[in-house]
């Protein structure tokens, strides 16, 4: 059934390596002292009817029927003209926690209007929206836009009275997402679904097994690669790691719906929520690594694009460098909530370091 709000929850449990294909021998380069993902014209022949190039690289083929997402331009045009809008009505409901409400703005379009419990869930969310950008997966995230609650301000004014019974602070950054329609739930696929609630001992998923999946499947399991790995750099425990951590008291949890991840009509994943990325998450390593790593341990396939983007922040240690300029550049609002810390940042820079070594490892299988 079509879903209109978001879930939350918190939760992992390790397991093994569960979508390690066999890696085919490939050429390494080295520059400046650092190993790279090398693609050389000398490769052999591509077989099309395989899901997988190069042992850890989806197809381009398969890469060509994941559904768009949000694209840059119709995103772009979103933001302008929400930060442009009044809010005409809040409603409660369908957004998340009870402090969220549902935006209809004056051009027409609704947004969900989320307020932190605190300040850093707001930067998190915005952050972590921008870091998909840097990492060229940011169509894969609605729209988000800063925003200022002002209740005699221009974009507020409309609903003064709503703003009176929502307690929401004068002056406080909340951030507003595009709503998105006839959107549903979504049941993790093996090898992170049933099996991992029926306790069993996952095995990895072999490359002839993958071309036995059907293409809808394998459109799928392109966009998990992605998410994982996005997860994982953000650290963000609420999501799959949610589910996995709530198996300890319900072993059919991975049957249900993964936390904020839903599916649009198209096919195609849709990230929400990531308030728990980059700062909060941060934050709680020490309880949730041991589990999102051996979750991002589960991914030996990879979209070549996030790759090479990750080898690139690896070489150049520019991650936090680059999102800052996204982050400043994007969002007319980014000084109110700051940036991240200098410790944060070293963090985020070890976590590229680390998913670039997982994919070397995967391709040195």
């Amino acid at each position: 059934p079509p879903v209109r709000g978001e879930s939350g929850g918190g939760g992992q449990k390790t397991f093994r390596t569960l979508l390690a294909v066999p890696a085919a021998a490939t050429d390494r380069e080295e520059r400046d002292g650092e190993e790279r993902l090398a693609v050389t014209d000398s490769q052999p022949p591509v077989d099309t009817a395989s899901p997988v190039e190069r042992g850890i690289f989806w197809s381009r083929e398969l890469e060509e029927q994941v559904p768009p997402g949000f694209a840059a331009e119709e995103a772009a045009g979103w933001l302008a003209a929400a930060r442009a809008a009044r809010v005409a009505s809040l409603e409660r409901g369908g957004c998340g926690r009870s402090s969220n409400r549902l935006a209809r703005l004056s051009d027409g379009s609704r947004a969900c209007v989320r307020y932190g419990i605190n300040p850093e869930q707001i930067q998190g969310e915005a952050l972590s929206y921008h870091l998909a950008g840097v990492l060229g997966m940011q169509e894969r995230l609605p729209p988000m836009a800063l925003a200022l609650v002002e209740a005699r301000g221009r974009q507020w004014e409309p609903v003064r009275e709503e703003l009176r019974g929502s307690h929401w602070a004068e002056g406080a950054v909340v951030s507003l997402t595009r709503w998105v329609d006839n959107l549903t739930a979504v049941v993790a696929p093996a090898p992170w679904g049933a099996e991992a609630g029926a306790g069993r001992r996952l095995q990895p998923l072999s490359a002839g097994e993958l071309v036995g999946l059907s293409p809808s499947q394998l459109v799928e399991l392109v966009q998990w690669s992605d998410l994982i790995l996005f997860d994982y750099l953000t650290a963000n425990f609420d999501r799959l790691v949610s589910n996995l951590f709530s198996l300890q008291w319900d072993p059919r949890v991975m049957r249900r719906a993964t936390s904020n991840l839903l599916r649009a009509p198209d096919g195609g994943l849709v990230f929400m929520d990531n308030e728990a990325g980059l700062v909060h998450g941060y934050r709680l390593l020490s309880m949730w690594d041991p589990y999102n790593e051996p979750l991002l341990r589960s991914v030996c396939v990879f979209r070549e694009g996030t790759a090479r983007r990750v080898a690139e922040l690896h070489r150049r240690r520019s991650a936090a460098a680059e999102l800052r300029r996204r982050y400043r550049a994007r969002e007319p609002l980014w000084a109110r909530l700051g940036f991240l810390s200098e410790r944060q940042a070293e963090l985020l820079q070890a976590r590229v370091d680390f998913v670039h070594r997982h994919i070397a490892h995967c391709r040195a299988q």
